[in-house]
């Protein structure tokens, strides 16, 4: 039996009044979800537990059967290991976005989406300018990593995701132990010092004569050190492959010991390559126990608070891919268990994560059916697969209950 798991990140949602109080789900047309949920069993699942931050990592991890608690420290390091960076044990790996910053204010966490292209001559000439103890590695759009030797993880970092809109000087790093003063100090050094680097860059001045926002200033955040983490084969015997456009889950499935499959023209926004990534995943189910899709689309519209655009990733997602996936296990005779599922609630009322379960249906064809008849948040609480947290869901999908 073959598994694979399909997650929308961020798309599970709050009820919005201009939907007659439905969530997006409930509201979007999304018929192969249905199909999933109609034929399969369903429940809801508490990824994020309640002492831990509310980001994706904490949720991918707990997704893949991970106990967060362990196996997380910060998304940072994932990041770093998708971009095939060995960190050592005594350095310390942050996220760095690269954000607009606009009446002292975050106006925007990813620069207006900035292309990988522009983002890696601003990250490369960051680098050459400040010649220090930091090193930076440019990745995909506005993601990019900082490494920093003998760096303290322990400081008090803010997601830019989470605090559009707010102003800039209370969310600089903080330290709330005396150990972490010197790490936080430096990092704020290096903020401040890219405001100057950036505010004229050659680059921010073409992206304005075309009325798009400009990368202002570098924003680390998510410290952590380089995790032990168990494999999926040595857990569970199984052979995994992830397929993503986001760095955090391709490290994750690094250090999950997971093959990393490249899908051309995936961007992890709106227009990303829905259909590659579908037939991406049918192939590797030839040689793979497990595949993993992740579409990162939702949670960015979730993000920017845009519904409308927000409903459009759903309906994308369930027409493009996960239609797609279905029709190609059918018409290859591929006898598999799949899943799908968000990671967590990006709610565009207010556009950051939050800790809520989400809704979660697998169908296995050797097992019944529960009689839920669609998928959305209400419905999969009637499911028998009940309330589930802890690695209960990725052992219901490779039937080790």
């Amino acid at each position: 039996m073959k598994r694979i798991v399909i997650l929308g990140d961020g798309m599970a949602d709050l009820p919005i009044p201009e939907l007659d109080n439905k969530t997006l789900l409930m509201a979007a047309k999304t018929p192969a979800m249905d199909q999933i949920a109609r034929k399969g069993q369903n429940g809801i699942f508490k990824t994020i537990p309640d002492d831990m931050p509310t980001g994706s990592a904490v949720a991918n991890l707990s997704v893949l059967g991970y106990d967060p608690h362990i196996s997380f420290q910060g998304r940072g390091v994932l990041e770093a290991a998708s971009l095939g960076i060995d960190l050592k044990d005594n350095e310390l790996a942050m996220r760095m976005n690269l954000i607009t910053i606009e009446n002292s204010c975050i106006r925007s966490h990813s620069a207006g989406h900035i292309t990988s292209e522009e983002a890696k001559i601003l990250v490369n000439d960051l680098n050459t300018h400040f010649k220090s103890e930091f090193r930076l590695y440019p990745g995909l759009s506005y993601r990019h990593i900082l490494i920093m030797p003998d760096g303290h993880p322990g400081i008090i970092c803010s997601p830019p995701h989470d605090h559009l809109g707010e102003a800039v000087e209370p969310l600089l790093v903080q330290a709330d132990k005396p150990e972490t003063r010197e790490t936080a100090d430096k990092l704020n050094q290096l903020i401040r010092e890219s405001w100057k680097l950036l505010e004229d860059h050659p680059i921010n001045q073409k992206r304005r004569v075309k009325g798009l926002l400009p990368a202002t200033s570098i924003w680390p955040w998510s410290p952590g050190k380089k995790p032990k983490m168990q494999t999926l084969e040595n857990r569970f015997g199984v052979r995994g492959a992830a397929i993503s456009a986001v760095d955090l889950i391709k490290g994750l499935a690094v250090y999950a010991g997971m093959d990393v499959i490249s899908v051309e023209g995936a961007t992890g926004l709106y227009d990303t390559n829905y259909e590659g990534k579908a037939d991406a995943a049918l192939d590797a189910l030839e040689n793979h126990d497990f595949v993993f899709v992740h579409v990162e689309a939702a949670d960015e519209a979730g993000h920017e608070k845009n519904l409308n655009l927000k409903m459009q990733c759903i309906e994308k997602l369930d027409q493009r891919l996960v239609g797609r996936i279905l029709d190609g296990i059918k018409s290859r005779h591929i006898e598999a268990t799949v899943a799908v599922l968000p990671d967590h609630p990006t709610p565009v009322a207010h556009g950051a994560h939050t800790r809520d379960p989400v809704p979660v249906a697998i169908w296995n064809p050797k097992k019944s059916a529960d009689g839920v008849t669609v998928f959305d948040e209400q419905s999969a609480r009637a499911g028998r697969l009940g309330f589930m947290e802890g690695d209960e869901f990725i052992r219901r999908v490779f039937d080790f209950e």
